[in-house]
């Protein structure tokens, strides 16, 4: 039986099947590509934020007196990806600290990393 619908893709009415969605195959192909698309971009999201809660997680379970050291290989080997960060904090004395939330990083010489968590005084996140 057909029956007047409207297109999802092109909101056109249209003549068809009461099951049919879209009223010919260019509006077809263009919502499918975009459900991939954004699917896609869902699943970076998703990956980043994951990588994100990690870094937060393996920088807690290390400080748990606020302010200690550690080897970079270390953090490495637990997991920790130097590519991602919340946001940074740079002192008066130009050092640059790297944050997952509220735990942040400084590479220190000898491949040490100092961890810290984030101050008042580094005024808001």
């Amino acid at each position: 039986m057909n029956m007047e619908q409207v297109c999802l893709a092109c909101q056109k009415t249209f003549q068809g099947r009461i099951d049919k969605k879209y009223c010919c195959d260019d509006c077809r192909f263009t919502a499918n590509n975009l459900k991939r698309r954004e699917s896609a971009e869902a699943k970076i999201i998703a990956s980043v934020n994951s990588t994100l809660r990690k870094n937060r997680s393996i920088l807690k379970s290390l400080n748990p007196e606020g302010k200690t050291t550690v080897w970079k290989e270390y953090l490495v080997l637990q997991g920790f990806d130097f590519r991602y960060h919340t946001h940074q904090f740079q002192t008066r004395q130009g050092n640059l600290y790297y944050f997952c939330y509220e735990y942040g990083y400084l590479l220190l010489a000898e491949d040490k990393v100092l961890i810290v968590n984030w101050q008042p005084y580094m005024g808001t996140k």
